[in-house]
């Protein structure tokens, strides 16, 4: 009897027998069939928890995912839930499910790719399940300088695209871009103005069409 790990941290085991059970089900193939073939064909019924485990397994390898969010998975495919939470939980004590990691990558992959800012950051990942306290703590390592020089830098790319529209409409156009990524309306406002004036807009023009943030 040969016994292996797997990367879940349970202990599975596979054995001999298995493979003689299967040898023996091709032989019987070959002799026209009979019990032995149609056990090696279907094998033995998994329980609840070893089929939790192949799901969640399978939904890692993936990609990361809360607890919420394999729970959720475990409850569509009719997993009983006490096998279930018995699985969940071996999982965090491996450290296979591990939220505060998933919000961590969460907010550093999104602010830094996508531009979003703290408040939708913790929008995305209370959809995902994540505790509050836990989403504080994620979003609480960016601060505001940061946010203020990603706003900088998403308004510096969309300034192009704007030329040749209107004050007010080249206004509303970069704010919205803003408050759609989760920005603040009055460091939105503050940025865009900033840099439209560096474009050679006046200043005193700007302020009749938006109010101070």
């Amino acid at each position: 009897m040969t016994r292996r790990t797997d990367w879940s941290g349970s202990a599975y085991e596979t054995s001999a027998a298995g493979d003689a059970e299967n040898r023996s089900g091709r032989k019987g193939r070959k002799n026209g069939g009979g019990p032995s073939s149609s056990r090696a064909e279907t094998g033995p019924p998994r329980t609840p928890e070893e089929q939790a485990r192949a799901i969640c397994l399978r939904l890692l390898t993936g990609s990361p995912r809360t607890r919420r969010q394999l729970g959720d998975a475990l409850r569509e495919r009719g997993i009983p839930e006490e096998a279930a939470e018995e699985v969940l939980s071996r999982f965090e004590d491996v450290g296979l499910i591990d939220d505060a990691a998933f919000a961590d990558a969460w907010v550093e992959s999104r602010h830094h790719g996508r531009g979003l800012a703290r408040r939708a950051l913790a929008r995305e990942l209370r959809t995902k399940g994540v505790d509050s306290t836990v989403i504080e703590e994620a979003v609480g390592r960016l601060d505001s300088a940061q946010e203020e020089t990603t706003a900088r830098e998403l308004v510096d790319r969309k300034l192009r695209t704007t030329r040749g529209l209107d004050r007010e409409k080249r206004l509303r156009r970069l704010a919205g871009m803003l408050a759609r990524k989760g920005y603040p309306e009055g460091l939105a406002l503050r940025v865009v103005r900033q840099a439209l004036e560096e474009e050679g807009e006046d200043p005193e023009l700007l302020e009749r069409h938006l109010p101070d943030g």
